[in-house]
This record gives C-alpha cells, structure tokens and sequence, in this order.
C-alpha cells in the first residue's frame, strides 16, 4: 500500500477487531521496543524510503499478520517460560562450582547462556546488595559473562545491553554500600555508555538514574541527586511505574534529611505512601512510614508522628528482626521526648542504644547516646551525664567510628568532666555526629 490510509479506514480497521487485539495495537502502536519486534516479527524494516516511495509499507492482510506474530509470540512465550523454569536450578549449580569452573561452564555449556538465567542473575545482584554487597562483584561479573553469550539475533543486541547496563549500575551501587566511590563511578559510567547504546527504555533508564542518584547522595552532591532523581519519579510516573516513583521519593526524602532539611522530605513521603504497594515491597512502606515518623518527631509535629506512629504498629510487627525494632523504639523515644514524657523517652533511649551496641551499628549507638546526653541535660542531670559519658568512649572507640567523630565525643566527655557541658554544648556535638555520618571530611572546631 503506497498511501497513507483515510481516518475512516483506519477507525474501521481498528473497531472491526476484538478488544484484546485493540490493546495489542494500541500497545504495539505506543511502544517503541514492542514496534521494533512487530517489525522484526513480520519481516518488514519499520523504515521510509525517499523520493515517490516516502510512504511507509504496509501490510494489507491484517489479520494475516496478526495471527502470525501471535504465533510466533506463543512460540516465543513457550520458550521464555521454559527458560525461567530451568534458571533457578542452573543458579544453584553454578553457586557450587570455584569462580574458574563458573567461568568455563558459561563459556562452553549453552544451557547456561539463557537470558533468564543472566536475568536471575542480576536480580541477585539488586537482592544482595544491602545483605552481602561484596558478593556482588562476583554476581555482575558472572551476569556478565552470560550476557556476552546471548545469541543477539534471537534476544536483540539492544535488550542484552540493557541487560549488562543494569548488572553494571548494581555493581556500583553496590560499591558504592561498601564506600568504594571510585569503583562505583567506574561502574556507573560503564552501565551509562551500555544504556546509550541499548533500546532506549525509558524504564531501564530510570531505574539508572534512581541507582546513580545514590551514589550523587554518598558524594554529597546532593542538588545533582536531587536533580536524577526528578527525573527518575517523572517518567516512572509516566510510564505507571507508581511503586518504582514511590521508591524514588523516599531516596529523595533521604537526601533532604542528609542535607539537615527533614521538613522538606515530608510532604514527598506522603505522596511515597500513596504510590508504593505496601503488598509487592513490605519492608519499602515500612521505610517509608518509618522516615516519615521520624521526619514529623525531629520538626516538632509529635502529634502527627504519634499518629502515623500508632497505624504503623501492624507494619513494624511484621519485622521482628533487630534493624527494625531498634529503629521504632527510637522513634518512639523521640516522639516521647516532644510530647516532654521524659521517663518513657529515658527508657525508649536506653533499649534502642543497648540494642544497636549489640548489632555493632557505631553511629546509631553514638546518636541515640547523644539523644539521651540531651534529655540529661535539659534536666540537669550532671552525674548521669558523666556517667554516659564514661560509657560512650570505649564502645565508640571498638565500633571504629571515624576520627572526627571520636574529637568530638572526647571533648563533650572533657567538658562533662570539668562540668562545663551546656546543653547547648551536647546539642551542638549531637548535630556534628549526625552531620558526620553522611560527611566524613567534616572537621569537629572545639
């Protein structure tokens, strides 16, 4: 067909279908990635010619080609369903081979160059980078390998590099938890030149700006995190990708506590809890409702922290394990302390610090310790200031708190000792420590 068909015909064409193909159309018709497999599925290039031949060729039986790309995407489907089956299997042997063995066995066995298992593969590198980041390395590299031995013709080139671009984008994030920020922007730059040269998605390039963001946050390059992640939340809303926004607002909410501006991260955690789906990404609500209690207690809105507080009580009961109820009983604390229930404050403080010494978190003990250097001091509790104050060196000391950190803490204990500790004195020290956590070259002036 050498013309461009009338608005008439092609409303004709499109209602004289059924609705699931309508959708199929419409999809095919919006998708960039699905248009180009229409093409390569039915044999046509998808591109103009020039002179009387502008006009793009079109296939006149229509529902001859229908019925065959959905033949040929039943067979694909098959094919994809039978690989996912076999992956988590393939997973398992591999795990039990010494890297050399790993290595070989992608290279010269082709049940082993399946996307789906370099896709398993890669989503082992996401699943492992808060519990073990540094097995990742081996993970990517492993993802990798597989991915340079999919056959390009049968999974596309530009799907397999979006593939590698998302194992590189994990590795670097996953540097980046284990403070190797060189590493992880030799990661990033790598997983960026991939994307480039991959399908274009705009999802996958989300999810890299989202990863990337991370790491601006670790440099303290926060106006360009903030930056990558408004365009992270704006085009997975665009394309309804509503839980991966929610995702992204909560790291924006943490960028903004970072910076020492938690009010600011307050109204993007209410429209997070809006969009995330508490149901697929339990530990994600639990997040983001945590963050927004303690973002409410530390600006003084304790009545509103209380409440959210209270409906989260279900959420926080789901996760037993120590990371979570630390953190809720020292939000509770905090709480507490803004409604003046100092006693219940005290003992709020007291389990979370016990807690965190036992899980070997330093910076948390060191911050909940100071919390609680506060309430002595609004009370002019002297002796069990210096009494906390003994305690606090040497735990901070054997939970290698970095050196800054360690001036400050020594000169708020000289100052107790000599009894000249302010309240202004143990809230300023408290400032430093949270500042210094996310900012090791800050400098302590005494």
């Amino acid at each position: 067909m050498k013309f461009h068909p009338h608005d008439v015909a092609l409303e004709e064409f499109y209602l004289s279908h059924s609705a699931e193909h309508q959708a199929l159309l419409a999809h095919v018709v919006q998708c960039p990635r699905c248009s180009l497999r229409f093409h390569e599925l039915t044999g046509s290039s998808g591109k103009t010619t020039t002179g009387c031949e502008e006009e793009r060729e079109v296939v006149t039986d229509y529902e001859e080609v229908l019925d065959r790309v959905e033949s040929r995407m039943a067979d694909r489907e098959k094919a994809v369903t039978k690989e996912r089956a076999a992956a988590p299997a393939l997973f398992v042997e591999l795990m039990r081979l010494v890297p050399d063995q790993q290595l070989l066995l992608i290279r010269n066995s082709p049940r082993f160059q399946t996307w789906s298992l370099c896709e398993l593969l890669v989503e082992q590198c996401r699943a492992k980078t808060v519990q073990d980041p540094r097995s990742v390395e081996t993970l990517a590299q492993l993802s990798l390998a597989v991915a340079s031995r999919l056959d390009p013709s049968y999974y596309r080139a530009g799907l397999i590099q979006d593939l590698q671009a998302r194992a590189w984008a994990y590795l670097g994030n996953a540097r980046r938890v284990c403070s190797d920020l060189h590493g992880a922007e030799k990661a990033f730059l790598q997983a960026e030149t991939l994307l480039r040269q991959g399908s274009r998605d705009l999802v996958e390039l989300a999810v890299f700006l989202d990863l990337q963001a991370s790491l601006r946050r670790s440099q303290r390059r926060f106006g360009d995190a903030l930056r990558l992640l408004r365009r992270a939340v704006t085009i997975f809303r665009r394309t309804g990708h509503f839980h991966r926004a929610g995702q992204s607002l909560v790291n924006m909410d943490l960028i903004h506590c970072y910076a020492g501006h938690p009010e600011q991260g307050i109204p993007l955690l209410y429209e997070a809890i809006k969009l995330i789906d508490g149901d697929l990404d339990p530990r994600l609500r639990l997040c983001a409702q945590h963050n927004l209690i303690q973002d409410l207690a530390e600006t003084g809105r304790c009545f509103e922290a209380q409440k959210l507080y209270r409906e989260t009580c279900a959420l926080y009961r789901e996760f037993p394990e120590a990371w979570a109820q630390n953190r809720r009983k020292w939000v509770k604390a905090k709480i507490s302390l803004g409604q003046e229930k100092t006693a219940q404050a005290e003992r709020l403080f007291l389990a979370a610090r016990d807690g965190f010494i036992a899980e070997g978190i330093s910076y948390d003990t060191a911050l909940v310790s100071l919390e609680l250097a506060v309430l002595y001091a609004r009370q002019g509790r002297t002796a069990d200031l210096k009494r906390l104050a003994e305690e606090m060196l040497p735990v901070f000391s054997s939970l290698q708190i970095h050196r800054e950190a360690l001036v400050a803490l020594c000169f708020l204990r000289k100052a107790l000792e000599a009894e000249q500790a302010s309240l202004e004195l143990v809230s300023r020290v408290a400032n430093f420590l949270r500042r210094a956590e996310h900012d090791p070259g800050l400098r302590f002036e005494p």
